[in-house]
């Protein structure tokens, strides 16, 4: 094993802890509502951060956003409001269902869609070859992994003794997780369409590892607008601007960029780490990263109580979920290596 595929391994690693953590800082903001907490994650974590890392690591970043045309900048920008409409409903999922359901149910309909619109829509021919068929079969296993966590949910909510109203509502947050991660699948799009944007990139002189810098920056901030028109929306109807000015809130601004740091440091990490493994960063760099995503949320869905008091039904529903979803997305991932 050379010491680039050891390297590349552990920063996958790291920015799949990164990802798994971003959204714990919520839990401790219990004097802001949902649309507090998120607004500050998206301003930073959408705008400031990426912004600023695409001015640091890319040489005469201007001149590469006017050296496309303006139908690749337009569906970067496209694709990124439809990513940030899942991002928006994947604030909304995990508030309702909870870290470790959110995050699985979501990421794993992201692993799927993320991997087969792209080819159903660009390339509808490959769909009966060797990379097409993994791909399919992985999502109606992901379909069976996906029915188990949602019977865990359930059974939870009923252990709970709670109704389907207001943030209770687990078949309410089920279908958000739904539309989350077929939404979210878009962000791949802009990936996709903005190969152009890229190559200009490194044409004046980024990088291999950040010449995607451009890519993201601006795509990110298409989502950020849909967040912004939601979260302010909720702020506008629910009369909650004022908590931003409330005595000792200092501390629930550092948590919301720490949310942001963390979110967009992860993705930018995975990156990195997925050049490092060269060829392999398809194969094992993208399930390892969702891996390690997915089994982080766990974790701290479990420190933080969500599961506390739960039945040995409804755990062993989440597990067996889990289990299905993971080899669900093995099977994707032999797909792409195809």
């Amino acid at each position: 094993m050379t010491e680039n595929l050891i390297v590349g391994l552990f920063v996958v690693v790291l920015a799949g802890m990164l990802n798994g953590s971003f959204a714990t800082p919520m839990k401790r903001m219990i004097n802001w509502q949902w649309e507090n907490c998120w607004l500050i994650f998206a301003v930073s974590g959408l705008v400031l951060i990426p912004w600023a890392t695409a001015f640091g690591t890319v040489p005469h970043l201007g001149s590469v956003y006017t050296g496309v045309s303006t139908s690749v900048l337009a569906k970067i920008v496209l694709f990124g409001i439809l990513w940030g409409i899942g991002a928006t409903l994947f604030g909304l999922g995990i508030d309702r269902v909870g870290l470790a359901l959110g995050f699985a149910l979501i990421l794993g309909i992201t692993a799927s869609f993320g991997s087969l619109l792209p080819m159903a829509i660009l390339h509808p021919d490959q769909l009966t070859t060797k990379r097409g068929i993994p791909l399919i079969s992985g999502t109606l296993v992901m379909v069976l992994g996906l029915t188990l966590l949602s019977l865990a949910g359930r059974a939870r909510e009923r252990g709970a003794g709670t109704r389907e109203n207001g943030r209770s509502g687990f078949t309410m947050g089920l279908i958000i997780c739904i539309f989350s991660g077929i939404f979210s699948s878009m962000l791949n799009f802009s990936f996709v369409f903005g190969e152009e944007l890229r190559l200009r990139a490194l044409q004046l002189g980024a990088s291999s590892a950040m010449a995607a810098n451009p890519i993201w920056a601006l795509a990110v901030s298409g989502g950020f607008l849909a967040n912004c028109f939601y979260c302010v929306r909720l702020l506008n109807k629910n009369r909650t601007w004022g908590a931003f000015r409330r005595p000792n809130s200092s501390l629930y601004w550092l948590l919301g960029i720490t949310m942001g740091l963390l979110w967009f440091g992860g993705t930018l990490t995975y990156g990195v780490g997925a050049r490092l493994l060269g060829a392999l960063g398809g194969i094992i760099g993208w399930p390892i990263f969702m891996t390690i995503d997915i089994i982080v949320a766990l974790f701290w869905g479990a420190v933080s109580g969500e599961w506390k008091g739960a039945s040995h039904r409804a755990l062993s529903y989440n597990w067996a979920g889990v289990a299905v979803l993971l080899f669900a997305i093995a099977i994707i991932s032999a797909g792409g290596a195809a």
